[in-house]
């Protein structure tokens, strides 16, 4: 059994300053408190079978207390698989940004709120070099902070709805000591459009290494990211990225490296108005004591 607590405080002013007079004009001075306490709490009740459960308060000194409770079980079965299911509740307090900054600000936002059911499958083979798992998942959640126009001005809402289920799996073998291959891929359909999120995401990887040499690449294909959701301006994306790095020790703290990023010179967007570097390439020392 785990229990804590744990204080946040956060916030500041800003301004905006205007070169042209010199003068500043105020946009938001606010501060905020958020304290927290959670139990977590794990048992083996059988050897194939686990208990996990846990509970949090947590406390916003702006939208008021909130329980967030959490519970799964764990099914211990022969050759190193294990299936688990689990039920947890999700929340998120507005921002400091969303209630009090800039044209859609809204001071009277109240908790975002979801809840989550999990059920997974995972094994491993060939003395843990072999790993795979399956996981399927349904989110539904409610009051989702969206922006609103129907006023003529945008206005920062509670009302969206969020609707998810879909699955994962992945997928990794090691080879050899000097070679390991991965690879993942999830599928996601919404009900709802959530913004940067894909339908389908696909990603493959290899990793070398060998004494002082390292070296890894991998592939990721996206497909339907949504980069906006504006109800008059709905868009996706899909592409395709291929990253590689490499670097070699030298000495006992020092490591050269290369690293190049969307080696095919993708153009693709995860904001809507915002284009992504294409092909980057960097290198440098790397030093760690």
């Amino acid at each position: 059994m785990t229990a804590g607590v744990d204080y946040q405080h956060f916030g500041g002013n800003s301004w905006n300053h205007y070169i042209e007079t010199g003068e500043n004009e105020a946009s938001a001075d606010h501060h905020l408190d958020e304290v927290g306490a959670y139990v977590d709490f794990r048992q083996d009740l059988w050897k194939w079978l686990s208990l996990d459960a846990g509970i949090r308060f947590d406390y916003h000194s702006r939208t008021g207390g909130e329980w967030i409770p959490q519970g799964g079980l764990s099914f211990h079965l022969p050759k190193n698989a294990e299936i688990k299911a689990m039920v947890s509740k999700g929340f998120r307090n507005p921002t400091i940004r969303e209630m009090y900054m800039f044209p859609p600000q809204n001071p009277d936002l109240q908790p975002e709120r979801l809840m989550s059911y999990e059920l997974s499958f995972s094994q491993r083979l060939l003395h843990g070099a072999l790993h795979y798992g399956l996981n399927l998942f349904y989110i539904n959640g409610d009051n989702i902070i969206y922006v609103d126009r129907s006023s003529g001005r945008p206005l920062n809402v509670n009302g969206g709805r969020i609707e998810n289920w879909g699955g994962e799996a992945d997928f990794g073998y090691r080879i050899t000591k000097v070679w390991n291959v991965y690879a993942n891929y999830s599928w996601l359909h919404m009900e709802n459009p959530v913004l940067g999120s894909p339908e389908h995401k696909l990603f493959a990887g290899l990793d070398f290494r060998l004494n002082r040499w390292s070296a890894s690449t991998g592939i990721q294909y996206v497909h339907g990211l949504y980069t906006s959701v504006a109800a008059d301006d709905i868009r996706q994306e899909n592409f395709v990225l291929w990253d590689l790095q490499a670097g070699v020790r030298v000495g006992r703290i020092a490591e050269i490296y290369i690293k190049a990023e969307n080696l095919l010179g993708q153009e693709y967007e995860i904001n809507a108005g915002y284009p992504m570097p294409r092909f980057t390439f960097m290198g440098g020392i790397r030093l760690d004591f």
